[in-house]
């Protein structure tokens, strides 16, 4: 057994306990990784509160997480007992059930599609808080059909997409100019990012801004107001579901680990980097508050969970599939029940 959070009905972040449930078994072309770190979304409150994805309980939550390999199924070839991974576990764009177990938990399984190779200059941390947002922040420029050397106006520059948005835009999109709103302690730290001009929600209204852009990326659902800055047949991308105006376009995203795998040299070089909230990271024991303050709407970046609670352990061999022979889980060396390959 392991431990994890899990919830058995839906309900507010009270509804979640931290308590044994099993370690899972990697199937064919998955991986077992053992989580080191892993971060919170919107999403995860969203399926937490009501059923939007169809899941049987218990549900432990989570869709990004960082860690070590520590066994495979059939049909792995990408990755290595030892390797360090990270992704989104979640692919919300494929059809059939959501996970059950997600990744706020000692060990999970995922398909090797969904993860990609940690760059070597990220913690665990860095890499947890990216796969989601990174993949989300991607998406909204391939629908809005973006390019080169045009303008682009983000709102919501402070969170986890936003923040991502800003770079992308910058280093990889090619953006001549970029433009975003957050509130007024997280003016400078937009800059830092590469935006060329920072708007003040709190003392700008979207009236105010004579200037219109390309593409309008908004990250909070707000096009109802925010479309006003757009150019007359500019995209407007709405990542909220449904947007709030005629005009504006949902976008989800892609989980894949190929996406990743594409933003490494950027992460390497220093140009894309990872923000994590100042107030954390948050411990494992402590996924309670860190949702308390994600649902705040205040976090700067990404909200991550570290030291998760885990010691030496001893996985058993199994014929079909390749197992780390010692593996770090709770307090005792103790066998691992049912850790096969299907």
């Amino acid at each position: 057994m392991q431990k994890a959070w899990f919830y058995e009905r839906y309900g507010p972040k009270e509804v979640l306990k931290l308590a044994e449930f099993p370690i899972p078994a990697p199937q064919n072309n998955q991986l077992c990784v053992q989580v080191k770190a892993a971060a919170l979304n919107p999403i995860d409150i969203k399926r937490r509160e009501r059923p939007i994805f169809p899941s049987e309980f218990p549900v432990v939550p989570g869709c990004d997480m960082a860690g070590m390999v520590v066994a495979k199924g059939n049909g792995v070839t990408k990755f290595a007992i030892g390797d360090k991974v990270y992704g989104n576990i979640q692919a919300f764009n494929t059809e059939g059930p959501i996970k059950q177990l997600g990744t706020l938990a000692e060990f999970t399984t995922v398909e090797e599609s969904l993860v990609a190779k940690m760059p070597n200059n990220l913690s665990f941390e860095e890499a947890a808080s990216l796969p989601l947002a990174a993949q989300t922040a991607i998406e909204g420029f391939v629908t809005s059909g973006f390019k080169e050397g045009q303008t682009i106006f983000v709102v919501g520059g402070a969170g986890g997409v936003g923040t991502l948005v800003i770079q992308l835009a910058k280093h990889l999109y090619g953006a001549s100019y970029v433009a975003a709103t957050t509130s007024t302690p997280k003016v400078e730290f937009l800059k830092t990012l590469g935006a060329d001009e920072v708007i003040d929600y709190r003392t700008t209204r979207y009236e105010d801004i004579s200037e219109r852009y390309d593409f309008v990326y908004d990250t909070i659902g707000d096009t109802k107001n925010s479309f006003v800055v757009a150019k007359e047949e500019a995209p407007i991308v709405d990542i909220t579901w449904p947007p709030s105006h005629p005009r504006a376009v949902y976008s989800s995203l892609i989980a894949s680990g190929e996406n990743l795998e594409k933003l490494n040299s950027l992460l390497e070089t220093g140009k894309l980097q990872a923000t994590i909230d100042p107030t954390g990271p948050y411990k494992f024991t402590d996924v309670i508050e860190a949702f308390r303050h994600l649902e705040t709407g205040r976090a700067r970046g990404k909200v991550v969970i570290s030291s998760f609670p885990s010691q030496d352990m001893l996985l058993p061999m199994a014929p079909e599939c390749e197992v780390n022979q010692t593996v770090e889980i709770i307090h005792e060396k103790i066998p691992v029940s049912g850790l096969e390959c299907h």
